[in-house]
């Protein structure tokens, strides 16, 4: 599972948790407040109506018959009262009273028939005894919804507790306001949970985001290919980004060093032991003519040796490059002219001839003295393998913004075993005149040019004999 998703999963179960516990608790709550709101209005309405019925009872016109008369009236009065989403159409509150003994004298709906014993009722009982009585009663046992709010209060005659007078809430109304208000409140959770989870999604593709970067250019170095890091913040991603940076520049330059030593090693072996032969056998009496020939294979292998160095040197130098020190925008029709006017005695010394089909409209942005050298060491190898009297062809093209240097040759090409050898340091194949073989690190200074400049290196034997090198680097039309 990726870190992404790991992270998005916790926020998801940490917030789901956190709002399922305000929800319960919340919801709880306005159960109780709305509880508390009734029954704060119930103990007002016991109140008042007691003290009409003490009244009534001190002056002896206490009448039950009366009291339905009111009461049915209210309840058969036909009326339609919008309180928000709901809509009130009926009296549902009950009233019942009992005497001093707990017995019913008068229920407003008719439940409870007179002489009928309610002294046991919580509300009746505890108001007798001179303190709060309330109680809730469920009209179906089965039923939640069917709970009843009753509140008491004592009616009071001399001074005397006298009977009770008892109202009565079906809390019906009060749950449509409770399932109302749920559902308002699951709505702004779901919206401000799926708020949270995008917001989150943002967040984590935000933090993310530099992990995926410091992962491409891990991936790069492993394949080996030339990598900038990454532009990282100055967070802990940022740190272990240079971290790794550091790491990579020790592990490199210990294993560059070690990989150098020995294939210099290896390929100074070969003259060094050539040369050493050569200086014993002078010291023996010989012909001049074969001294002489001795003389020049000392002098060619220590040139050959000396080549060799200078051209580590210049590959080292690129190959600890991380991207170009100078850049600048350039026509490359007059990189490519250059070159081939430098390289011009090569080319007549085995009567080569040059076709060339340039644009000079491609512009690149580019070290001119490094294209210089790539362009020289591809030319020096199509001009190494080409017959003599033979024809190197040079064209340039654009193309979806990148460039496209051909350079083809009617050489023999090269074997189907070198193919992936080509651009290996010190591989090189022997020169069809002279049978020698070169530094082997042409190609592959050229490869390392390439990919400082963003581009590739190709190179491909033709249908008819021959080969093609092709160079690929980014550019663009001049006046775009």
């Amino acid at each position: 599972m990726k870190l992404a998703v790991k992270i998005l999963f916790a926020i998801f179960l940490i917030t789901s948790a956190g709002f399922y516990y305000l929800t319960y608790g919340m919801l709880e709550n306005i159960r109780i407040r709305y509880l508390e709101g009734v029954e704060e209005t119930l103990v007002d309405q016991s109140r008042i109506l007691a003290s009409f019925v003490s009244e009534d009872m001190q002056t002896g016109k206490f009448s039950p018959e009366n009291l339905h008369t009111v009461f049915d009236h209210a309840y058969h009065q036909l009326f339609k009262s919008k309180i928000y989403n709901l809509e009130k159409t009926d009296v549902d509150l009950r009233v019942y009273i009992t005497d001093e003994t707990g017995h019913i004298l008068f229920d407003s709906t008719g439940k409870a028939k007179p002489g009928e014993d309610y002294s046991s009722w919580r509300d009746v009982y505890m108001t007798l005894n001179g303190t709060y009585g309330a109680r809730s009663s469920r009209e179906d046992y089965r039923e939640q919804s069917s709970s009843v709010l009753y509140v008491a209060a004592p009616i009071m005659v001399d001074k005397q507790i006298k009977g009770v007078l008892t109202v009565a809430k079906p809390t019906t109304n009060m749950n449509s306001f409770l399932a109302m208000a749920k559902r308002k409140i699951k709505l702004k959770i779901i919206i401000s949970l799926s708020f949270i989870l995008i917001l989150s999604v943002l967040a984590i593709s935000f933090i993310t985001q530099p992990i995926k970067r410091l992962t491409r250019y891990a991936n790069d170095i492993r394949a080996g290919n030339k990598a900038d890091l990454p532009v990282l913040d100055s967070s802990e991603i940022g740190d272990m980004g240079r971290a790794f940076e550091n790491m990579r520049l020790a592990l490199e330059n210990r294993k560059y060093v070690e990989h150098y030593v020995q294939t210099l090693t290896h390929e100074i072996k070969s003259p060094l032991s050539a040369i050493k032969g050569a200086a014993e056998l002078l010291e023996e009496d010989m012909p001049q003519e074969q001294r002489t020939r001795f003389l020049d294979n000392i002098r060619s292998e220590s040139e050959r040796i000396k080549k060799l160095v200078d051209r580590m040197l210049q590959l080292s130098s690129i190959e600890n490059m991380t991207s170009l020190n100078r850049s600048a925008t350039l026509t490359f029709s007059d990189i490519v002219n250059q070159v081939l006017d430098q390289m011009r005695p090569v080319l007549e010394s085995k009567k080569l001839s040059l076709i060339r089909d340039i644009d000079t409209h491609i512009l690149m942005n580019g070290d001119a003295y490094l294209l210089k050298q790539a362009l020289s060491n591809l030319i020096q190898n199509s001009v190494d393998f080409s017959p003599k009297e033979g024809t190197i062809t040079i064209k340039t093209s654009l193309s979806d913004n990148r460039l496209s240097l051909k350079l083809t040759d009617q050489g023999p090409g090269f074997p189907e075993y070198a193919t992936e050898k080509l651009f290996d340091k010190f591989f090189s194949l022997q020169r069809p005149d002279s049978g020698k073989k070169s530094t082997g690190l042409g190609l592959n200074f050229v490869k390392e040019i390439a990919t400082l400049h963003k581009g590739t290196i190709r190179l491909n034997n033709l249908p008819k004999g021959g080969a093609c090198a092709e160079l690929i680097l980014p550019g663009r039309k001049s006046g775009s």
